[in-house]
């Protein structure tokens, strides 16, 4: 499930079906990008609309694999992973390739280091803060 599906937990959670009437493999949903996160008070909360409810209900019901969604485990598969139920460790890890210039690639390296000056700056400013926040704790 996503995180932040109950207001007071930031955590990702898990919600287990148990049927006994299947021994031969298990469905395992990953739905943490569904959902969308409202304010309620001072918590942030992750609500499921009716359709992506559905949506993982159908999937589970008919044991369906769906790319970057679900997948269909047998239980050897499950004691390889040490009985790890995390459906993220049973989905196929995609990495793409692009080819880059010379120049492009100095490019996205120019970029990076320019993100990552202006967030080490952030960084001093905000330990400045700190610090002068600390001290006026003292005075």
């Amino acid at each position: 499930m996503p995180s932040n599906i109950f207001a007071t937990t930031g955590t990702n959670v898990s919600i287990l079906f148990l049927d006994g009437s299947r021994h031969d493999s298990v469905v395992l949903v990953d739905a943490s990008a569904l959902g969308e996160k409202v304010k309620e008070g001072k918590n942030q909360k992750t609500l499921l609309s009716h359709a992506e409810e559905q949506r993982i209900v159908d999937i589970f019901n008919a044991r369906e694999a769906v790319e970057d969604f679900s997948v269909v485990v047998d239980y050897d598969a499950i004691a390889a992973k040490n009985y790890s139920l995390s459906a993220g460790q049973y989905f196929e890890v995609k990495i793409a390739y692009e080819d880059l210039t010379p120049e492009q690639f100095s490019e996205k390296v120019a970029e990076a280091t320019a993100r990552l000056d202006t967030m080490f700056e952030e960084g001093r400013m905000l330990e400045s803060e700190i610090k002068t926040r600390l001290a006026g704790l003292y005075a």
